[in-house]
């Protein structure tokens, strides 16, 4: 095959840029988002779950468009871009009586999956008023979790798709570029980890991160149609020590450079973080370096 254009991992040859063009072609009052789903369709680009890769084709043919592959349809709407006009969720009123001694107290905990269902704003107002570093929408694959014991909101958890690029984690598995590209779906990020702080449980934290590491996998399946096999997080050291990580058997794998995901210039412009990372079985390297 003639390899004319590569993104993503997906190789692209001449006649798949004929296709693309063909199609525009045939459909001059379709926009870009219609293109992208024929286009999909027409590839059937699915994910696991059954749903049209279509954001992840929108953006492979705008990356084309900007090097004169193909020529896109002008942009009809310019949706607000949330990480530069970002909405602060709304606040929302919870109990604060402080919530003191043993964890045998709290239970049963409940922890509930709460990404589009009406608890939703509870846990996007919780993060945002509580989490260091606020709430910020998640991209890509992603769940959302609160905890709450005897009707009360006690902790939030967010996870979403892996970094593409990891030093430390990609050294630990020890995978190639390919399987890298083809399994990192197969990794979930610990974006938020938050314990309201009036909650104040010794060996809560660690032990709500030991039930999730059995309850993340099952409902990744669930929602998404594919496994995942490994955990990640990121600790910033100035801030904590990642005791409660380690308690619940997480491993540290080293640190980041500082550089960012879309650094240019190979200069760390931000403090390193510790990478953390669980296995979730002990055959996580061969799934996860399988067909290479």
């Amino acid at each position: 095959m003639d390899e004319i254009f590569r993104y993503r991992g997906r190789v692209l040859s001449t006649a798949d840029v004929v296709l693309i063009r063909t199609l525009i072609g045939a459909h001059p009052e379709a926009s870009r988002r219609a293109l992208s789903q024929k286009l999909c369709q027409r590839w059937a680009w699915k994910q696991p779950n059954g749903q049209l890769r279509d954001m992840l084709c929108r953006s492979m043919m705008l990356a084309l468009h900007r090097a004169g592959h193909i020529e896109l349809p002008p942009v009809r709407c310019q949706p607000p871009n949330n990480v530069i006009a970002r909405r602060a969720p709304a606040a929302v009123a919870v109990d604060r009586q402080p919530i003191r001694g043993r964890l045998g107290d709290l239970m049963p905990l409940d922890i509930r999956a709460v990404r589009a269902t009406p608890d939703e704003p509870l846990f996007n107002a919780l993060v945002e008023a509580h989490h260091y570093l606020g709430y910020t929408a998640p991209v890509g694959e992603q769940l959302k979790y609160i905890v709450f014991a005897q009707q009360r909101p006690i902790a939030c958890f967010a996870w979403s798709s892996a970094a593409r690029h990891l030093g430390p984690r990609d050294r630990f598995i020890g995978w190639s570029a390919t399987a890298r590209r083809r399994h990192i779906r197969l990794i979930a990020y610990n974006t938020r980890f938050l314990v309201l702080p009036w909650v104040e449980v010794a060996n809560l934290a660690s032990h709500l991160l030991g039930r999730l590491a059995r309850q993340v996998p099952r409902d990744w399946q669930r929602v998404y149609g594919h496994p995942v096999h490994y955990l990640e997080t990121f600790v910033d050291p100035g801030r904590f020590r990642g005791t409660c990580y380690r308690a619940a058997n997480w491993v540290f794998l080293g640190p980041t450079t500082g550089r960012g995901h879309r650094d240019s210039t190979h200069q760390a412009n931000r403090p390193p973080k510790e990478v953390l990372g669980l296995a979730l079985t002990p055959r996580f390297r061969a799934l996860l370096s399988q067909g290479e």
